[in-house]
């Protein structure tokens, strides 16, 4: 099968968008990304998946920890930032959980430490050992075949 085929096919499940952030050197960066999940209740890990040649990839391994930022519907502008898909004048202001990055009003943020690394194919795994969070109501910024799109509520149906 070709690349496009393989990542269409992949695009056709619903995801959140996320931005990962991490400090290096007093220098903040983030990255929107769409592959995290939660790993274990206990001890309290996620997953998040960086491809090899993203800038991100160093970064995470030089500051041993990051954040992952549950963008709500209504932060599809800092998911296109941290996307690279649209350029801004303003530098973004980070807020801080345990010490790591965080992006302000995020439905959720998690402050990890990285537990465990693993590299498959072309993308390194990262297992965050959740320090701390932060939730906040609200709707979450959907990702679906290449578009930005809101979750909708479906109506119950009745068995009958």
């Amino acid at each position: 099968m070709e690349d496009r085929q393989f990542r269409n096919a992949m695009g056709k499940f619903a995801t959140g968008v996320n931005v990962i952030a991490t400090e290096v050197e007093g220098e903040v960066y983030g990255m929107t990304a769409n592959a995290f999940m939660s790993v274990s209740l206990d001890p309290k890990l996620i997953v998040i998946s960086i491809g090899n040649h993203a800038k991100m990839l160093e970064r995470i391994r030089q500051s041993g920890k990051f954040s992952v930022n549950v963008l709500s519907c209504e932060q599809q502008e800092e998911s296109m930032r941290f996307a690279g898909q649209k350029q801004f004048e303003d530098k973004f202001e980070f807020d801080t959980l345990a010490g790591v990055p965080v992006v302000s009003d995020a439905l959720c943020q998690l402050s990890c430490d990285v537990y465990n690394e693993h590299t498959e194919g072309d993308h390194v795994l990262f297992i965050g050992k959740v320090n701390d969070l932060v939730l906040e109501e609200g709707d979450p910024l959907i990702f679906n075949c290449g578009k930005y799109r809101r979750l909708e509520a479906l109506e119950e149906v009745s068995s009958k």
